[in-house]
């Protein structure tokens, strides 16, 4: 079953999530803000993406350029740091079994299928 990792307030998750909703397919939806994804979850998170801790995190954010900027953090320290602050994980995250992709754009979710 396919598995979106959503926030509302985002329009790019809302774009994933419509895309999800018109296929017609079961999915499940996260919303990774008031469910933060324990230390395990976003580690295998990561590892489906095939990509760094730190290509996850939106390195803009008010919470990592108050907090974190210029600091110099381990994967841990990183994925640590996305479960204090849930408003860093890069969004939506379309998941597929052990296949995952960031979702931006829309279009890449259908690498997954």
């Amino acid at each position: 079953m396919l598995t979106i990792y959503h926030n509302n307030r985002c329009s790019k998750s809302r774009e994933g999530l419509c895309f999800l909703e018109n296929m017609n397919e079961p999915f499940e939806v996260i919303n990774y803000l008031e469910n933060v994804p324990t230390f395990k979850e976003l580690e295998t998170i990561i590892k489906k993406l095939n990509i760094k801790p730190i290509e996850l995190v939106r390195i803009k954010e008010k919470d990592w350029t108050e907090n974190f900027k210029g600091k110099t953090l381990s994967d841990k320290e990183i994925i640590e740091a996305m479960i204090q602050f849930p408003k860093l994980i890069e969004r939506p995250i379309v998941i597929n079994g052990e296949k995952a992709v960031v979702a931006r754009p829309t279009e890449l979710i259908n690498k997954v299928l």
